[in-house]
């Protein structure tokens, strides 16, 4: 238990001073210093409504000085201290550690996880604690020749269709920003970020507004957990892609890959939005999927200082103040709506093709975010109306756009890109009359990107950057360029689960899991869905230890 202090407001000439933000909270909170045991930052972020009076806003964790039998009635004491408007801010929080519990049904088979993005990832690592050895099915490669491959296609535009940047050991969050923000609120949220720490994250994470790991060290990360996982007696197998489910009266009884056949009980079906060929597969199947909304559009940059000073004004700069983002959004009177994603402060928009002869664009950033562009993607939301009803009628949309893409950029993985003041005008894509220079990893080549889109996507996006450019100077004005095409924001189908058990429609031992499944937005939603589906397999099964 911990008494936490919200709302405690510093200057940002003193929001470098850790110590004072923890003395204005115990004021706050009328403690004695000799009551406090430790103190600790839970949460900070940046008000920056006025810009001229910044301020950092906390919220700061007093744990006291008492043993087990009188916390209870300290805490209290400390309670009945507070008057006021102070009483709001002032509250007891009590934390519960994650615990599995495991059934009794014996297993016969270990755990078959397909995908090892951040849902099968931490899907593996709750079921290797508990002892049930999970197998690991990764149809890209380990981390280490994964970023061989990525940068090797980046560099020479030769594009590997089994390791890119969506296939692969840490799924597409590897080559991403390492954003961690999520809007879900779930006790899971913190065993993933304790978890992310403990193997190698950066410890401000837990209190930062807007965490993020980085693409550098996310690396790292995920290699680490991978270790942890063989360690604890599972397996990790890279290279190997999943070719089919063998089912019988409604059951699943094994998978089957380029290596042979692997019985199971309980397969974890957790992979990425860009398994196309997996879906297609399950299709085949019967498996129940449906179509869902997604969003398409384009990657657009500004320069980093431009945004500071948009958001931060003359305190631009400041040491104490993150680089600034942005999250922005309008939807029309139809319900349409355009906005911004994956917003990377200080980074690259990226190659991020798994397909031949398309062209596909996402964002990264390094720790450090000290690159000079920031990008986003500016996307507008489209559902059955815009492609077709049929289940992977989604995918041939993509697949559409992706390839008009390829073809405008020259047909050799260049992206198409213009200046916004053109695509705005619809005049000439002269990207010279732009001050930023696109940062796309295989080059770019200037084109009309109006004729990739129907013209309702582009009437959203125009009017999206029209409207952000007034809310955010300099988002959308003559020195921003934008590349196309960004088409990876979710999964365009979900594999369709009974919401009490986790398991496919109608089929036992098949549970769809993370983003690719249509459950997921992030890496800490997709996480929180992978340990939520191992906790059903467990609740269910034995762990395969207590058979020794």
């Amino acid at each position: 238990m911990a008494i936490i202090v919200s709302q405690v407001k510093t200057a940002l000439k003193d929001s470098s001073d850790r110590e004072k933000i923890l003395e204005a909270a115990r004021k706050m909170a009328h403690l004695r210093r000799e009551e406090i045991a430790c103190a600790y930052l839970v949460k900070t972020s940046v008000d920056a409504r006025h810009q001229d009076n910044i301020l950092l806003v906390s919220s700061v964790g007093f744990e006291l000085n008492a043993d087990e039998k009188e916390l209870a009635c300290k805490e209290r004491e400390v309670l009945s201290r507070v008057h006021g408007r102070n009483a709001e801010q002032i509250k007891i929080q009590h934390s519960v550690p994650l615990q599995f519990s495991c059934g009794s049904q014996p297993m016969q088979h270990p755990p078959v996880i397909v995908g090892f993005g951040p849902a099968g990832m931490f899907a593996g690592l709750a079921l290797a604690r508990m002892g049930y050895r999970p197998i690991i099915l990764e149809r890209g490669a380990d981390v280490d020749r994964r970023v061989q491959a990525v940068e090797g296609f980046w560099k020479e535009r030769r594009l590997d269709t089994a390791t890119n940047v969506q296939f692969g050991e840490g799924g597409a969050g590897t080559f991403s920003d390492g954003k961690l923000t999520t809007r879900i609120s779930d006790s899971r949220c913190s065993f993933i970020l304790e978890e992310m720490i403990r193997h190698g994250a950066p410890q401000e994470i837990r209190y930062r507004q807007k965490p993020h790991v980085g693409t550098d060290l996310l690396r790292g990360v995920v290699k680490n957990i991978r270790e942890e996982i063989i360690r604890l007696g599972g397996q990790v197998h890279f290279l190997t892609k999943v070719e089919d489910v063998v089912l019988k009266d409604g059951r699943v009884q094994a998978v089957k890959t380029e290596q042979g056949e692997i019985p199971a009980e309980a397969v974890i079906f957790a992979v990425g939005h860009s398994a196309r060929d997996t879906f297609e597969m399950l299709c085949q199947k019967q498996v129940v999927l449906e179509p869902k909304p997604f969003s398409v559009g384009v990657r657009i940059e500004q320069s980093q200082k431009v945004i500071d000073y948009g958001l931060y004004g003359k305190s631009a700069g400041h040491p104490a103040l993150p680089k600034g983002e942005y999250q922005l959004s309008w939807r029309n009177e139809q319900g349409r709506g355009v906005y911004t994603f994956c917003m990377c402060p200080g980074g690259f928009v990226v190659a991020s093709s798994s397909e031949e002869n398309t062209v596909v664009t996402n964002g990264m950033s390094e720790y450090a975010r000290d690159a000079q562009n920031a990008n986003a993607a500016l996307v507008v939301s489209v559902d059955t109306a815009d492609y077709g009803s049929g289940v992977l009628d989604g995918i041939a949309f993509q697949r559409q756009l992706e390839h008009k893409a390829f073809c405008l950029g020259g047909s050799d993985y260049r992206a198409p890109a213009q200046s916004v003041k053109s695509f705005l005008e619809q005049s000439s894509p002269d990207l010279s009359m732009a001050s930023t220079t696109p940062s796309f990893s295989c080059g770019v080549k200037e084109a009309n990107l109006r004729s990739a889109f129907p013209e309702q996507i582009n009437t959203m996006l125009e009017q999206g950057m029209r409207r952000f450019n007034r809310k955010l100077p300099g988002f959308a004005d003559a020195d921003a360029v934008i590349t196309g095409i960004e088409t990876r924001t979710s999964s365009p189908v979900r594999i369709t689960r009974n919401p009490d058990t986790l398991q496919a429609l109608g089929l036992s031992g098949l549970y769809p899991c993370g983003e690719g499944a249509g459950y997921a937005g992030g890496i800490v939603s997709a996480a929180v869905d992978g340990v939520r589906v191992a906790e059903q397999v467990m609740s269910i099964y034995a762990p395969l230890d207590e058979r020794e």
